[in-house]
Parts: structure tokens; sequence; C-alpha cells
């Protein structure tokens, strides 16, 4: 009897962590009974439907039980320290992270670029002299000169329309750099929020845990318990504890991984402003096209497809030769035989052009034709990637969603009906105590698991939506660099406990 009265106390402690209530540290004794006499059982309560404590307010103690004082303190400790909401984080996110630094950097390398490939050839401008010593004349030719090619062929034009798909590109790689930080931002903070919640809720069974400890001991002084009872309450609150500190330490690596993508490592922990609870919906099929057509990936492998075709025209155009033009002014030194006199001032030009007949530039033709046919296929590639890689984001969301619908409308509901029943029977004496505590602990595990069933839907659904950018920290690629295109693919890890 004293070891059910003990078990029934730790009932009563656990369900108080369950839903929000203190309870005195030593429960009162029947009426008429001295603290330190043989316990008994509960009177008989009236028959009635077992309560819902969600539902419930104030109806949330078991008939037949010590009523649980409130104290005011059935609250977990406040989390000290500034408030975050997930549009705050993104924006600031905005300003720190480096690699949208890096991604408008490139934006304006490659406006140097298109900037410099329209410039026109400087002039050369140099001195000539011929016979300048020596000779029977005693004079000689000495001047200048100003030389200048004259492009032909539209090759600048060429050349600032390859660059400017660069730019264009570069331009696409800062959106999806952009949408690539707030999704990771966005995966972090709905992560972050999960294992919020967790710590409340093993704090709050913490607390409990050591009050019926203390209870324990309390009883076991006065002889109304059994060492093994005490024992059994260290064992049950070390286990708490010990559930407690894996689940701050997971907190606080979220929180370091998520002020990381922010761009400010040193970002104080704060409360998170949020729910988890507004469950997202997608339409699968819709979302996959979704994909497969608006994809930042999809998007650059068109630019380059587009920049291949201005490397071919630019090529082709290489082969028109440029003008080459000379002229000059020099001093002619040189004794006129009719007057003995120097011949003075003259003038020269030149006018010349390479004739393409070895060079035609046509390897690097073939090599444009090339890249235009790898660029037909990229488009082709990119899209059969997406749709491998979103296979399993998909499956995850829909395993997800499938486990959130459940717990919320059928499972909770039926263990906490369940553990009603349970502690019910149990005051009628019509159920021996470990079904009570069975079922209590499956209640406790079904929300622990419906928390990380959430976050992990949260987590799929932003990366559905956010077209499979997940790596906020990952350098954005130059124009160039055609194959990574589709780097953004590189799915997001799960740091859900046993998942």
């Amino acid at each position: 009897m004293k070891k059910r009265f003990v078990a029934g106390l730790a009932s009563l402690l656990m369900v108080g962590a369950l839903h929000g209530q203190s309870v005195p540290s030593t429960p009162p004794a029947p009426s008429g009974q001295a603290p330190d006499s043989q316990m008994q059982m509960p009177e008989k309560p009236e028959p009635q439907q077992p309560v819902n404590p969600k539902t419930a307010p104030g109806h949330d103690h078991t008939p037949g039980m010590p009523m649980p004082q409130n104290t005011g303190s059935e609250q977990p400790p406040a989390i000290t320290g500034p408030v975050y909401t997930l549009e705050q984080l993104q924006e600031s996110a905005v300003d720190h992270n480096p690699t949208l630094k890096q991604a408008q950097a490139e934006i304006r390398a490659a406006e140097g670029r298109r900037r410099q490939a329209g410039l026109y050839p400087n002039p050369t401008v140099g001195y000539i002299g011929e016979q300048i010593r020596g000779g029977s004349q005693g004079g000689g030719e000495q001047g200048g000169f100003i030389q200048q090619d004259i492009v032909l062929g539209g090759k600048l034009a060429a050349g600032r329309r390859v660059f400017e798909q660069e730019r264009l590109q570069a331009e696409a790689e800062r959106g999806e750099q952009l949408l690539r930080v707030q999704n990771a931002v966005a995966m972090a903070y709905y992560q972050s929020l999960g294992a919020q919640q967790t710590v409340a809720i093993r704090t709050r069974l913490v607390k409990l845990g050591q009050d019926a400890l203390k209870t324990a001991g309390q009883l076991f002084n006065v002889g109304q318990a059994d060492e093994p009872d005490v024992l059994q309450a260290q064992v049950e609150t070390g286990q708490e504890e010990i559930a407690l500190v894996a689940a701050q330490q997971r907190q606080q690596m979220l929180w370091k991984s998520l002020a990381a993508v922010v761009g400010q490592p040193d970002l104080p922990l704060g409360k998170l402003n949020g729910t988890l609870e507004d469950l997202p919906d997608l339409d699968t099929q819709r979302w996959l096209e979704n994909i497969l057509e608006n994809s930042p990936a999809v998007k650059i492998a068109d630019l380059s497809h587009v920049r291949a075709q201005a490397e071919l025209d630019r090529a082709k155009r290489e082969r028109i030769p440029d003008l080459q033009v000379r002229a000059g002014i020099q001093q002619n030194r040189e004794l006129l035989e009719s007057t003995g006199r120097p011949i003075g001032v003259q003038g020269f030009a030149e006018v010349g052009v390479r004739i393409p007949i070895f060079n035609r530039n046509q390897g690097n033709i073939q090599a444009a034709q090339a890249n235009i046919e790898r660029a037909d296929l990229e488009r082709r590639r990119v899209q059969l990637l997406l749709r491998e890689r979103s296979a399993s984001v998909f499956q995850n969301y829909l395993v997800a969603k499938a486990a959130v619908e459940r717990y919320r409308s059928q499972m909770i509901p039926q263990a906490e009906r369940a553990y009603q029943l349970y502690v019910n029977r149990y005051q009628n004496m019509a159920a021996a105590y470990p079904q009570v505590l069975i079922a209590q602990r499956t209640l406790f595990q079904l929300q622990t698991d419906y928390i990380a069933s959430l976050e992990s839907l949260w987590v799929s659904t932003v990366t559905l939506k956010g077209f499979l950018l997940s790596d906020g920290l990952e350098a954005p690629a130059a124009p160039s660099e055609i194959d990574r295109a589709i780097r953004e693919t590189n799915l997001p890890i799960s740091t859900t406990p046993g998942r």
C-alpha cells in the first residue's frame, strides 16, 4: 500500500508536468489520519467522463486524488534575452550573410568585364628613323607616327553580348543565393523552435521529478516509503536530467547553426516567437512542376545556353580581320641635286589587313558549337537531377504530414483518454499502477515525437517551396562555372535525434 501511494504521487507529479501544474512537496493525508500512519486508498469517486485537460482548463486534476495547489509557478522559467521572429532573422541575414555580398561583388565583376569587352583598342604612337647617320647625304629621315587598329565585323558588340549574359547569370545567381540563405534561416528557425519547446517540456519534468524525489525522501524519513521507492525516484529523476541536458545541448547546437547562417555568430540566445502548429499544405504534383520549371537552377541553365550562343557568334566574327592603319610625318635631310638643299618635311601612310588563309578561328568556332550542344542538354540534365533529388524530400514531407495528422487527430487524444481511464480504474482499485505509468509514458513519448514530426514537416516544406536550396553558407558560383548551376540541390541533413 505504501508503494502504491508513492507511485500514485509520482503519477500525479508527472501529470502536472504534462499539463503545466505544480504540486505540493508533501501530499495532504486523508482526513483524520496522522501523517505517519498507514495510508489508505482514496474514496471511490463519483462516476464521470474522463476530462481532456487541453480542452477543459481548471479540470485537469484527477478525481479522487489529492488536488494540486496552484502556487503560481506552474509555467517553466521564461527564456531571458531578445525575442526573434522568422522575418527578423531573415532580414538580418540579408545584411550580415557574407555570401550575399560575394554574389553582389560577382555582379560588379561581370559588369566590369562587359565594359572592358566593348572598349576600342588603344592607338600606338612612336618614333621612326632611317639613315640617321653616315652616308654621302649627311642626313636621314626622322619623324613620328600613329597607328590604330580598326575593329571590323562587329566583334566588340559581340564581346559585349557575351559578358552581358554573364552579368545576367550573376544576377540570377544572386537571387538564387538570397533564396538559399532565407531557406537555410527558415530551416534552422523551425528546428530551433522545436528544440525550444522540447526544452520547456523537459524542464517541467525535471522540476516535478525533483519534487517527487524530495517527497519520497520525506516519506522514507517517516517510515511511509521503502528504500527501493527512493532509489527508483532517484533513477527516474536522473533520467529526466540527462534528457534535459541532451535537449539543451541540441538547442545550443541548433542556435549556433542559426546564428552562423544569419551571419552573426555572437547572436545572443533568445526566445523564438512562432509556432509549429500552423501546418503547411502542399500540392505535391503542382510543386514538383513548379520546381522543374521555375527553379533558379533551370533559369541559370537557360542563361548558360544563351551565353553559349553569344560565344559562338563572337567566335565567327573573330575570323573577320581588323584593318591596320598607320600614318605619320618625318623630316627628310636628304639633299636635292637641283638645289642642294634638304627635302624637308614629308608624310607617309600605311593601310594593311591580315589575310585569313591559315587561321580562320576554326578551332574556337568548333569549341563554341560544342558548348551550345552541351548547353542544350544542360536544362534537361538539371530537371532530371531536380526530379531525382526532390523525390526523397517529397517522401519526407508526406511521411511527416501523415504522422502529424495522425498524432493530432487520433493518437494523442486516444493516449490522453487511455491515461485518464487508467487513472480512474487505478483509483477504483481496478487497475495496477504500472498500467497507469505505461499510459503516462506513452502520452509523453507521443508528444515528443509529435514535435519531432512537426520539425521534419516544416524542414521538408521549406526545402520544397525553396526549390531545394538549403545551404546558406556555400559561396555563390561564378557565371562561367556552368556545371555548378545545380549545386544548391544539396539536401538538408536532419538534426532530429534518432533521425
